[in-house]
């Protein structure tokens, strides 16, 4: 009877053990990883786009920083949708299929504006 106790008391430390390094490995993935992305963007009523310019994928933009959006404006286009060039630290999401976000690639969440300009950089990002 006493192994019997002794047993289950190692199988119940071992589950316990098990449980807390499964739940250690599952809070390091919920972790977002953060990228410089450098493309084009596009703000206006409507469209809130960025075409990666080595990639040319086109992401739907999240502005979390709440600069980015901003930045756009003070530059003082007189049309929308004018393309700038910007370097941001951003991370990206599933885009929901449900909303106008599902056509796009995925979701670029913007967490830091890096550089926004009209000048397009020579290279695939003027072609």
């Amino acid at each position: 009877m006493n192994t019997y106790k002794s047993l289950l008391l190692a199988l119940f430390a071992s589950l316990l053990i098990l449980a807390a390094c499964n739940r250690n490995k599952s809070n390091d993935s919920g972790q977002k990883t953060s990228v410089v992305a450098k493309g084009l963007y596009s703000f206006g009523p409507e469209i809130r786009s960025f075409t990666d310019c080595e990639e040319g994928r086109e992401y739907w933009v999240i502005d979390s920083a709440k600069t980015l959006e901003l930045a756009y404006s003070n530059l003082g286009f007189e049309k929308p949708y004018t393309p700038v060039y910007i370097e941001a630290e951003c991370h990206f999401i599933k885009s929901d299929t449900t909303t106008v976000t599902g056509d796009y690639d995925s979701t670029m969440v913007v967490t830091k504006l890096l550089k926004i300009s009209k000048q397009i950089p020579e290279g695939p990002c003027n072609q």
